[in-house]
C-alpha cells in the first residue's frame, strides 16, 4: 500500500503559486519582450481577445489600474497596429476595443502558450478534482470580485483568438 502525499499547508500554497506563476508567464514574457511589451500589455490583449468590443471602462473594471496606467499600455498596442479603438454605436464618446488581425495573432500565440501549460497541467490531476482546482482559484479572488469574475470567465474555452 502506497503513502498518501502529505498535504500542502497554507505556506507551501504559497511558495507554489510564486511557483507555478512564474513559469506560467515566462514563456509569453519572452515573447512579449520581443515587442517591447509587459505582462500589461499580455493582459489588456487577452481581455480584448476574449470580449471584442470591451470598452475602455470596462476594462479598467477587470485590470483594476488606474486611467493613466492604461491609456500608456492602450497607446503601444493602437500604435503598434495590436488594437484599434471605434466609437460607441449608442455612446460615440464610448471607446469600444478590437484586436486587429496582428493583434489577433500575438493574442492567439501568448494564449497558446498558457493554454497548453494549462492542459497539461490538467492532464496530471484526475478529472474529478478540476471543479476543485477552479473552486480554490475563484476562492483566490476577494469575496466582492467573485460573481464579475466567474461571469467574465464563463465563456467558450475553445475560442483562441479574437
Amino acid at each position: 500500500m502506497t503513502e498518501a502525499a502529505p498535504v500542502p499547508g497554507p505556506v507551501e500554497l504559497v511558495e507554489l503559486l510564486f511557483f507555478a506563476y512564474r513559469d506560467f508567464v515566462g514563456e509569453p514574457d519572452r515573447l512579449l519582450a520581443a515587442y517591447n511589451f509587459g505582462r500589461a500589455h499580455h493582459r489588456v490583449l487577452h481581455f480584448v481577445n476574449r470580449n471584442p468590443g470591451l470598452s475602455v471602462a470596462e476594462l479598467l473594471t477587470i485590470l483594476g489600474i488606474t486611467k493613466q496606467s492604461l491609456a500608456r499600455v492602450l497607446r503601444d498596442l493602437v500604435e503598434g497596429g495590436f488594437i484599434e479603438q471605434r466609437p460607441g454605436t449608442e455612446d460615440r464618446r464610448q471607446r469600444l476595443l478590437h484586436l486587429t488581425a496582428k493583434g489577433a495573432m500575438l493574442a492567439g500565440d501568448l494564449l497558446s502558450m498558457q493554454r497548453q501549460r494549462v492542459v497539461k497541467a490538467l492532464a496530471a490531476v484526475a478529472p474529478a478534482d478540476h471543479a476543485a482546482i477552479a473552486a480554490f482559484l475563484v476562492h483566490l479572488v476577494d469575496g466582492e470580485d467573485r460573481a464579475a469574475i466567474a461571469r467574465l470567465v464563463a465563456q467558450d474555452d475553445s475560442v483562441e483568438a479574437g
